[in-house]
């Protein structure tokens, strides 16, 4: 009772917020904009204007990350376990060359524009991967500084907010169906939210398509952080002499867990489980949860700091960023000239 006290303030401002957003995403006469897209920008200028009280910061926290994941979950109910099977395979031609993209010609980058090797990389991991969770999981494996964290999180969230405005506009310039849409985005756009936000703006299929193979990418996380895991025990054995630490992030840790229950409900779906009024109920209620996340978010977002990421790291992760839709894209097109999709 007393943890729900806590989280209770933040909790009723951000659905209060997001339910403006979608009043607001409703009332325009082109629906061009999500809710999602609303609500984060909504709370971003709510924050500019005036900090919410202290005791709303654990609930806004709460909602941004634990809400969205139920979220996330609960879209599950709605989806057939061998549709997501089969995106999610087919989404993995693309995510190794995004992957390499952004390891590869983002260490190059990285080195030019002499950056630490641990923003380098952290920039590089957001953009590749899941955005803040996966700095979030890396950073302690190779020791990285709260300025390190600082400039790898405001690079990638910076061009986030870029992507979730353009990606529609450029999708429907570009004629590309839902699914394609939904490979594209899922792929190239980095956090999760951002990539709800980015694609929901686009269509409701596009958004479900784009969450699914975004889940895919985000259990590449595991085997990253083991990699760069094994790098940092190597730098401090040859810097330091020093014996290698135990892995500061366990599987247990980082393993995204709430793709397990979404994987869950899928199952139960795809086995008549669940009663067609339900999963639509579900789903619904999937949507609103997202939009309170995403309102969350912007409630949470200092428009300042984000200006204090550092120049050579916004950089980096502009040309990263950009690598990573250029790169995404062309496979994309490879793949439907070859009728695979």
């Amino acid at each position: 009772m007393k943890r729900i006290r806590k989280i209770l303030p933040g909790d009723l401002c951000s659905a209060a917020v997001a339910a403006a957003a979608v009043f607001l995403a409703d009332a325009l006469p082109l629906h061009l904009i999500s809710a999602s897209v609303v609500a984060l920008f909504l709370g971003m200028a709510l924050r500019a204007l005036r900090r919410a009280p202290s005791s709303f910061d654990e609930g806004i926290s709460f909602t941004s990350k634990r809400m969205l994941r139920f979220a996330i979950v609960l879209l599950g109910a709605s989806l057939d376990l061998a549709t997501v099977i089969q995106i999610g395979t087919r989404s993995l031609i693309i995510m190794v060359f995004t992957l390499a993209t952004c390891f590869g010609l983002g260490y190059l980058s990285g080195r030019l524009l002499k950056l630490n090797w641990k923003v380098s990389n952290l920039i590089s991991a957001g953009t590749g991967i899941c955005g803040g969770s996966a700095i979030a999981a890396i950073a302690p494996v190779i020791e990285a500084s709260s300025l390190d964290i600082a400039f790898a999180m405001s690079a990638t969230f910076i061009f986030d907010m870029v992507m979730i405005l353009l990606f529609p506009y450029m999708g429907r310039a570009f004629g590309m169906s839902d699914a394609a849409y939904g490979l594209w985005s899922g792929t190239a756009v980095n956090d999760t939210s951002s990539v709800v936000a980015a694609g929901y703006a686009f269509s409701e299929a596009a958004g479900d398509f784009a969450v699914m193979v975004k889940l895919t990418r985000t259990l590449s996380i595991i085997p990253v952080v083991i990699i760069f895991s094994c790098i940092s025990a190597y730098l401090r054995r040859r810097d330091h002499g020093s014996e290698p630490q135990p892995l500061t992030a366990t599987l247990r840790r980082i393993f995204p867990a709430f793709i397990l229950g979404f994987l869950a409900l899928a199952a139960c779906n795809s086995f008549g489980l669940i009663p067609a009024e339900l999963a639509s109920a579900l789903k619904s209620s999937s949507k609103f949860l997202m939009v309170m996340a995403l309102a969350a978010i912007g409630l949470s977002t200092s428009m300042r700091d984000m200006k204090n990421g550092g120049g050579a790291a916004m950089l980096h992760g502009f040309i990263v960023s950009a690598l990573v839709v250029v790169v995404a894209l062309a496979v994309i097109a490879a793949q439907q000239s070859f009728g695979l999709l």
